[in-house]
């Protein structure tokens, strides 16, 4: 990504009774959660953990800014298909473009943008620069598993 490439992770899943409201349609706020779980599942064919130590130090990638705009409802049973797209590798922060399929419709998109933090003892989040062991599994250098 530092060096210009775009980087896409694709992964599917089924929509649930309980995400869905009494409508019998997806509710708007878990579209974000489909989101978020997308964003941990691209970082995990990384080896990059959501909650992690390192140099003994608590790191994680809290959202400082999500969006998402639907087209067509998503209803129970529903196969999706989630699309990651790495948009922006900042100093700190990382930000990606979602796109939900069903099939070949496209139902929502959407983006987010998370910053890498330290959690401190007293449960502040400080921002830090993206540290080099992450850097390079999020640049496709190794899980490190």
């Amino acid at each position: 990504m530092k060096g210009g490439g775009v980087e896409h992770f694709v992964t599917r899943r089924q929509v649930e009774f309980a995400d869905t409201d009494s409508g019998g349609v997806v509710h708007f706020s878990r579209y974000l959660i489909f989101m978020e779980t997308a964003e941990h599942q691209f970082l995990a064919s990384r080896g990059i953990d959501v909650d992690t130590r390192i140099q003994g130090k608590r790191v994680s990638w809290p959202r400082v800014s999500a969006r998402c705009s639907y087209s067509r409802p998503l209803v129970f049973g529903d196969q999706i298909q989630i699309e990651v797209t790495v948009v922006r590798c900042g100093r700190t922060s990382m930000t990606y473009a979602f796109v939900l399929r069903r099939g070949d419709e496209e139902v929502a998109c959407g983006e987010m943008t998370s910053v890498c933090c330290v959690i401190e003892p007293d449960g502040r989040f400080t921002a830090i620069p993206i540290p080099e062991e992450l850097s390079v599994r999020l640049d496709g250098g190794g899980s490190g598993s």
